[in-house]
């Protein structure tokens, strides 16, 4: 079976940000299906409710997500019961974000790249020189980074990283969550594309509309918070944004102050 079960009715929720903030949709979701979280059985796979039964769904984000995966917290699943597939779908959103823990978060950690590739079509970032041709999911060095392109009237080469933001500790967007040697290594190819004159972006996109400021999370990770440093000390672009989340879709909401090292923003 595809598509959402028999007789669902599809979720609904307000699409606006705070005071009614509209900025550009960056993505849409469909149709999703109301679930309750049970517990996480592996790195990809949570168990949900639905409808009084006991379900598997595929998780797409392969972060720790203590703060949001509580037994009966709300979430919304991509229903895809389809034949010789072990889970229903996939997971999509939880509702666990703001004071309140009503606010919507994405956890689908494949968006990222999509979600920059759309915020750089619209030229959403402050003061950044507008691209052409940006693509997703080109190989550069040893691995294949989510963004490229080139700068607009120079054909000055650019490459970037988006990175998906779930954790928001006290109006501080953090990331990483969990020890990411992957994430360095992206951090180290755009220090070397930036060394050899492109321009170079790593942009946290926080999938979630409570954060006021970006810091990178030193105890998670304290290697990733040095090449994050080390990146910035070398020319790389380091921005963040949030983004209002509902089950509509994803929409941008600002960007974010950053603070690369500890202490005063540097943004």
């Amino acid at each position: 079976m595809t598509g959402s079960p028999p007789n669902q009715e599809p979720a609904s929720g307000p699409a606006p940000g705070p005071q009614g903030q509209q900025g550009p949709v960056l993505h849409t979701f469909g149709e999703l299906t109301p679930v309750r979280i049970l517990r996480r059985v592996n790195r990809f796979a949570v168990l949900v409710e639905h409808e009084g039964q006991e379900r598997l769904a595929h998780l797409p984000n392969s972060g720790r997500l203590h703060e949001l995966l509580h037994p009966q917290a709300p979430a919304l699943l991509r229903w895809a019961d389809a034949p010789g597939r072990r889970t229903v779908g996939d997971l999509v959103l939880v509702q666990a974000a703001g004071p309140d823990g009503t606010g919507w978060v994405s956890v689908d950690a494949r968006l990222p790249a999509r979600l920059g590739q759309a915020i750089l079509q619209h030229q959403l970032l402050a003061d950044f020189a507008p691209l052409e041709a940006v693509r997703t999911e080109v190989a550069f060095g040893q691995s294949r980074l989510d963004l490229a392109g080139t700068v607009a009237g120079t054909g000055q080469p650019f490459w970037g990283e988006a990175k998906s933001v779930t954790l928001v500790e006290e109006g501080v967007a953090r990331f990483p969550d969990a020890p990411t040697a992957r994430g360095r290594r992206h951090l180290e190819e755009l220090m070397e594309a930036r060394r050899q004159g492109a321009l170079a972006l790593v942009l946290f996109v926080v999938l979630r509309d409570d954060a006021r400021l970006f810091a990178p999370h030193h105890e998670a990770d304290p290697a990733f918070a040095e090449t994050l440093a080390q990146a910035a000390a070398r020319g790389v672009e380091v921005r963040a944004c949030a983004c209002t989340v509902s089950p509509q879709g994803i929409r941008w909401l600002q960007e974010l102050p950053v603070q690369v090292a500890e202490g005063p923003s540097r943004r």
